[in-house]
């Protein structure tokens, strides 16, 4: 009987020698370690900080609370942390990645801690919706040929909030219900002269405004306005007041019952262009991209003289020293009506309910996926420049073209196709279009009734 309790003894000091050979923990030697020091733990990592334990030593000072726990005495966490020890002080294991106890760790949008949870350790994540999620990409893409579009993930979304990206990103408040009530203008046409496919930028080579990007600022409403308003001024003209309209003198300036990198009214932005007019962009460039607006550095009652703005390149224009001014907005109507305007006059401005897979578009045409589900969403200001027909997936799929403003990078080169015809995201409710006050008119002017002027409902 004695020669079996000597051999079980030698045997578990055999394993615990093992055991530190090999670097395990000591956790389930309890004992009193740090409790016998005389100066308590350390703050810091001090080598000497330390108390015998089978042969070697164990610590009990700071470094043990950012390490693993091979070398920290068993009673570290109760007596120095005052906190029960975690059964495996090891580490946390997620998508193929360890991750040290207590370490912390941004995973796409949300943070997380390896940290004890009840017996076990775990990495601990919040839980907010995401703007890129690879799961919601993965489900589009496996189904890409019976929607018609494809995802993408986009390194300037990753890692943040999905209310972020709906904040920052889009930047249009809906229209009062005063606004809403507008009459659509009826122009007269025949109807059988819309061709299948537009595309401005064809019809107009040069005179169309390439792809802005708004950065983390909701100002979409702003960017949208100057874009369509920069287009109406280089097609009146023909070209001889090709100008960029400044965005960040609209955000900046217009600040009555607008919210800046916070969204804002495109009536109220209308408003302004016809009452008081905007520079350049040269004379006053965007730089509101990290959401940050600086305060209106222009009267409203100046001038390109007293803006200090270089006078127009074309000699026919050089005389000019009034603000780029537009006329009074006017909505449109049917689908036909919207695709009539873009023909004859320009690019127009609309307004779209964004949900979470719009942000993720690549190519293909648009549709939202998963209407059935309820998702956080915003609304978004765009310019609509041509339509076309997609027969790719055989049964052809009438189009609106629409320039974005999320840079070149994002969709087709900063533009996106979108069902059309079927108000897809309520793109077809509000659209608006005005004309430029240029110094060479060159096309007839607007046939607007007091009506359907949308500044008659401020």
């Amino acid at each position: 009987m004695w020669n079996e309790r000597w051999l079980l003894v030698a045997a578990a000091i055999f394993l615990a020698l093992a055991a530190v050979s090999e670097g395990d923990d000591y956790s389930d030697l309890r004992g009193p370690y740090c409790a016998t020091r005389r100066n308590g733990c350390c703050t810091g990592r001090f080598d000497d900080c330390s108390v015998p334990i089978l042969g070697t030593l164990c610590y009990c000072d700071d470094f043990c609370n950012r390490t693993h726990s091979e070398d920290c005495c068993p009673d570290y966490w109760k007596v120095c942390l005052g906190i029960e020890p975690p059964l495996e002080l090891g580490s946390c294991y997620h998508n193929g990645q360890y991750y040290q106890f207590g370490e912390t760790v941004k995973i796409n949008c949300n943070l997380c801690k390896c940290q004890q949870v009840g017996n076990q350790v775990e990495l601990m994540c919040e839980r907010n919706e995401c703007l890129v999620e690879p799961e919601i990409i993965s489900r589009i893409n496996s189904g890409s040929h019976r929607l018609g579009w494809r995802a993408s993930n986009y390194s300037a979304f990753w890692g943040r909030r999905l209310d972020e990206g709906i904040s920052l990103r889009l930047g249009t408040l809906q229209p009062q219900k005063t606004v809403m009530r507008m009459r659509p203008v009826t122009p007269i046409y025949d109807s059988r002269r819309l061709p299948r496919s537009f595309d401005a930028r064809n019809k107009w080579p040069g005179l169309v405004e390439g792809i802005r990007d708004q950065g983390w600022c909701g100002s979409s409403w702003a960017l949208s306005t100057t874009s369509v308003a920069s287009d109406r001024f280089a097609i009146m003209s023909r070209g001889l007041e090709k100008v960029q309209l400044s965005a960040q003198h609209l955000l900046a300036c217009n600040n009555r019952g607008q919210r800046a990198c916070q969204g804002g009214h495109l009536d109220r932005a209308w408003l302004f262009l016809r009452k008081y007019g905007v520079v350049d962009e040269p004379c006053y460039q965007y730089t509101a991209g990290s959401g940050f607006v600086e305060r209106c550095r222009l009267p409203k009652r100046s001038n390109l003289l007293t803006a200090r703005c270089s006078p127009p390149a074309h000699p026919q224009t050089a005389l000019r020293t009034e603000l780029y001014r537009m006329g009074p907005a006017y909505r449109l109507g049917p689908e036909q009506d919207i695709m009539y305007e873009i023909m004859e006059s320009g690019p127009v401005q609309a307004t779209m309910k964004v949900y979470p897979d719009f942000f993720l578009y690549r190519g293909g045409v648009y549709h939202r996926f998963g209407s059935g589900v309820q998702h956080p969403s915003g609304y978004h200001s765009v310019r609509i420049v041509g339509w076309g027909e997609d027969v790719t997936q055989g049964e052809p799929v009438k189009y609106w073209l629409v320039a974005n403003s999320w840079g070149s990078h994002w969709g087709e080169n900063g533009f996106f196709r979108i069902r059309k015809g079927v108000n897809e995201c309520e793109i077809e409710d509000f659209v608006l279009a005005a004309w430029a006050d240029t110094l060479v008119q060159t096309i007839p002017a607007s046939p607007l009734t007091p009506n359907n002027r949308l500044s008659n409902n401020i």
